[in-house]
């Protein structure tokens, strides 16, 4: 797949989020192409069903477009907070810097890369969630006594899988990953939220304040910097 693909369905990913819909112009003003050629690519990526399109109805990726568009978003974070983070390199510039590595990083090098950083959540440049893998893991904690010689060998998730931050109030999922290191998930345990847990979104404060939900018969407020380790499946996720 060429960077130029990969770019386009990125920028729909971020575009999309929380089930909104991009516009022939949103995706123009994010990429800084003119939208002709905007419209001539999203009719090919449309053909290769990658993405849902029609003239003046909006844009949203299809699974197989998602999945793509997640795997290129979760690069891009990884190797900004890399470049922040262990190479010191300063904000203004690690997106540019991103931009230019994450095509040619493998798959194999991203989950090295993952592992080595100690599978950070949050991006440097804007603070966006960096998306899970998709590895069948429950945990970083499984991955990480995990003594196979090669990832890929590991199975892939059948479902994608989004952050309980990015949630809608009433939308109910179960559990599927969390992130974090084994003290995190320890807490979490003894909270009541393990993986394949059902929960129900009650309430989000505004700016990202607690999420409240409720599991197993009782209700626990996640701070944002749970909430975005938690991740449930995207598939199972529905509105009330």
């Amino acid at each position: 797949m060429s960077a130029s693909t990969e770019e386009y369905l990125e920028a729909l990913y971020h575009l999309t989020q929380n089930g909104r819909t991009a516009g022939t112009s949103d995706i123009s003003k994010r990429l800084k192409i003119s939208p002709a050629s905007v419209t001539e690519m999203l009719k090919k990526l449309a053909d290769e069903d990658m993405v849902n399109y029609s003239p003046y109805q909006g844009v949203t990726l299809t699974p197989a477009g998602y999945k793509i568009a997640e795997k290129m978003t979760r690069k891009h974070r990884l190797l900004e907070y890399f470049l922040h983070n262990v190479l010191n390199i300063g904000n203004e510039k690690v997106h540019n810097e991103a931009c230019a590595m994450e095509h040619s990083l493998s798959d194999e090098a991203e989950r090295a890369l993952c592992r080595t950083l100690k599978a950070p959540d949050k991006c440097p440049d804007d603070k966006q969630v960096i998306p899970a893998c998709n590895l069948e893991f429950q945990t970083c904690d499984q991955c990480q006594k995990w003594k196979g010689q090669d990832l890929s060998e590991v199975a892939k998730r059948k479902t994608n899988v989004v952050s309980v931050s990015s949630l809608k109030e009433k939308q109910e999922a179960r559990v599927a990953f969390i992130r974090g290191d084994h003290k995190a998930l320890k807490r979490l345990q003894d909270l009541g939220l393990t993986p394949g847990t059902q929960i129900k979104v009650n309430r989000i404060a505004p700016l990202k304040g607690p999420v409240e939900i409720s599991l197993r018969g009782c209700k626990l407020a996640l701070g944002d910097e749970v909430a975005c380790n938690v991740f449930v499946e995207q598939d199972l996720a529905k509105q009330e």
